[in-house]
C-alpha cells in the first residue's frame, strides 16, 4: 500500500470555455478521485479570479457528495475571515447531517482575495484579517460546544444540533498555520503547492505542539501535505502542460490573471523577464512529468515534510487529460510510495 492520497481542486477554467463548466469537471473529477481511490476530495475558495470557478465550495461540496458515495469530501478551506461563524457551523453541520462521516471542514484564515473583494464579502469596510483568527475559531466551537454563560451569544446553537461539526482542519502556508493546528487540537493541511515556510519544519512545530481535543475531531496529530502533480505518460506533453500552468501562475502573480492557458497557447506565448522569473521560482513547487516520476517527486516532499497523507491539485487545460492524470498519479504514487513516511 503507498501513502494515503487526495485531491485539492479549485475548479479550473479553461480558455475558450464557461466558468459554469468547470463546475461540471469538477464533479466528473470527483468521481475519477472516487474510483482512483483518493480518500478525499476538498474544494477550494477563491475569489476575483479568472483562472479558477471555486468561490463556493459549501455549493460544490454538496454537489460533490451527492455525486460520489465513498470518498470523504470537505473545504480546502473556507476562508473564515469572509463568513459568520454561525453560518459556516450551520452549513458544515447540515452537510454532516447529509452525508454523514463523509464531511470535512478546513478552515483557512486569509479571504482568499484582494481586500476590496474582501470587504465586498463581508459587508464592512473594517475586513477581517488573519489576526483575527483564534477569536473567529472560538466562535464557530461555541455554536457546537457552548459558550460561557455571560458569552453575548450564549444560547445560540449551529442547526441541525443533532449530528456533530465534522472533523476541523487548518490550512496553513506559514509557520502560524501549523502553531494554531497545534493549539486548536485539529489535523493540519499544509500548502506546500504554493506556501514559502519549509513544509518540514511546520509538520516539526505543529508535531510538537499538538494538543489534543475531541472537540476538534482530532486526538493525533494528522498532516496533509498540499503538492500541485501533473502526469503524462509522454515527457514532452507532460513538460507542455506544466508549461501551461505555469503560465497561469506568472499572469496571476503579475496582475493579469485570466483563464488556465492551454499547451498550445503557452508555446506560441511571448514570456516576459517577470513571467520566466515566476515559473522559475515556482517550478519546485509542482511534480511534473510522466506517472514514475511525478510519483518520485511526490515521494520525496511527503518524506522531507513528514506527510501523513498527500493531497495533490492539478491545473490541466484539457478535462480529460486532467482526470487522466489524477489516475495515473493515483496508480503511480500507490506503487511506488512507502507507508509510514
Amino acid at each position: 500500500m503507498g501513502i494515503p492520497i487526495s485531491v485539492l481542486d479549485l475548479s479550473p477554467v479553461p480558455s475558450g470555455s464557461r466558468a459554469s463548466q468547470a463546475l461540471h469537471d469538477t464533479v466528473e473529477l470527483a468521481r475519477t478521485a472516487e474510483a482512483a481511490g483518493y480518500r478525499r476530495y476538498w474544494l477550494a475558495e477563491h475569489h476575483g479570479i479568472a483562472s479558477v470557478a471555486s468561490s463556493a465550495p459549501e455549493v460544490m461540496i454538496a454537489a460533490v457528495a451527492s455525486a460520489t458515495s465513498t470518498i470523504r469530501v470537505g473545504s480546502g478551506g473556507i476562508m473564515l475571515p469572509n463568513h459568520s461563524p454561525l453560518k459556516v457551523a450551520e452549513t458544515f453541520r447540515a452537510l454532516a447531517g447529509l452525508y454523514p462521516d463523509r464531511i470535512d471542514l478546513g478552515l483557512g484564515r486569509a479571504p482568499g482575495t484582494d481586500p476590496r473583494t474582501a470587504i465586498a464579502l463581508r459587508r464592512s469596510h473594517e475586513a477581517l484579517t488573519a489576526d483575527d483568527f483564534p477569536d473567529q475559531f472560538a466562535e464557530l466551537r461555541g455554536y457546537v460546544d457552548g459558550f460561557d454563560p455571560d458569552h453575548p451569544f450564549a444560547g445560540i446553537v449551529a442547526a441541525p444540533d443533532d449530528v456533530p461539526l465534522p472533523p476541523v482542519w487548518i490550512l496553513g502556508s506559514s509557520y502560524y498555520g501549523a502553531q494554531a493546528a497545534a493549539a486548536f487540537g485539529t489535523g493540519y493541511a499544509y500548502a506546500g503547492h504554493f506556501g514559502g515556510a519549509d513544509a518540514g519544519e511546520a509538520t516539526r512545530i505543529y508535531r510538537q505542539s499538538f494538543r489534543p481535543s475531541t472537540a476538534s475531531g482530532a486526538q493525533e496529530p494528522h498532516v496533509v501535505l498540499g503538492a500541485a502533480a501533473i502526469a503524462h505518460p509522454d515527457p514532452e506533453r507532460a513538460y507542455a502542460l506544466g508549461r501551461a500552468n505555469a503560465l497561469s501562475m506568472a499572469r496571476l502573480r503579475t496582475g493579469n490573471p485570466g483563464p488556465l492557458p492551454s499547451p498550445e497557447e503557452a508555446l506560441a506565448h511571448d514570456w516576459s523577464a517577470a513571467e520566466e522569473h515566476i515559473a522559475a521560482s515556482m517550478a519546485s513547487k509542482v511534480s511534473v512529468g510522466t506517472p514514475e516520476q511525478v510519483a518520485d517527486d511526490l515521494a520525496r516532499k511527503a518524506r522531507e515534510a513528514d506527510a501523513d497523507e498527500l493531497m495533490i491539485t492539478t491545473a490541466i487545460h484539457d478535462p480529460a487529460e486532467r482526470r487522466q492524470s489524477v489516475r495515473l498519479v493515483a496508480e503511480a504514487v500507490d506503487a511506488r510510495v512507502p507507508v509510514g513516511l
